[in-house]
């Protein structure tokens, strides 16, 4: 089983709810939007993992102790690749900050809560998590 981490993050814009979102350069799901995320790499956490890929894929840098465990998502099927299971963290901002994309995230941008576009893999049901939490 392959391990990654995802990141959801959220902010407020004039009393609105808004997700940090990155649109896939790489399959599965070139050109989906989605969560920053992506493997953990050999002799690293699954919070380290988060942090360097949120700073990779969007270049919002945060630090572990900003991060709030959301769950462990291993369902069969999530991941069309194989047996994928993703360690799930929130970070919360006061409010959206500048971001870009970068390394296989061909953009990264603000979306409100409210009218999200479709997105890859099961991020969606992560992202319900998180925002209950």
């Amino acid at each position: 089983m392959i391990t990654t981490a995802d990141v959801v993050v959220v902010a407020s814009r004039a009393g609105r709810r808004h997700v940090l979102l990155i649109r896939r350069g790489k399959p599965p799901f070139v050109g989906h939007w989605a969560l920053p995320g992506g493997h953990v790499h050999a002799g690293e956490s699954t919070v380290d993992a988060a942090v360097r890929e949120l700073a990779e894929e969007t270049g919002l840098l945060c630090v572990a102790k900003e991060l709030r465990w959301v769950g462990v998502y291993d369902a069969p099927g999530r991941d069309p690749r194989g047996l994928y299971k993703s360690t799930a963290y929130l970070f919360a901002l006061p409010e959206p900050v500048p971001v870009r994309g970068s390394s296989d995230a061909k953009e990264a941008g603000w979306w409100p809560l409210a009218d999200l576009p479709k997105l890859a893999f099961d991020h969606h049901a992560i992202l319900m998590d998180a925002v209950r939490a």
